[in-house]
């Protein structure tokens, strides 16, 4: 994962363990992530609970290659 991607989760989550906590995942899970990418089937998951503050495209732009897709669609 990208250093700043990083460091944007770690400003709004304050830690990785935080991050794993609301995902319901154990820490190590989450510290892979950070090592490499985070898995394809959490990406929305992780996206949601950082509130959309961190994008489907900033984590896995390679299944994500638009800056939108993935989001959330806007209620009119």
């Amino acid at each position: 994962m990208n250093i700043n991607i990083q460091k944007k989760i770690i400003s709004l989550c304050g830690s990785q363990s935080e991050l794993a906590r609301r995902l319901g995942k154990n820490s190590q899970t989450v510290s892979v992530w950070f090592r490499t990418q985070v898995a394809s089937t959490e990406v929305l998951n992780a996206c949601r609970v950082l509130d959309w503050e961190v994008t489907p495209h900033e984590l896995r732009p390679d299944l994500y290659p638009n800056a939108t897709d993935g989001l959330p669609q806007k209620e009119a």
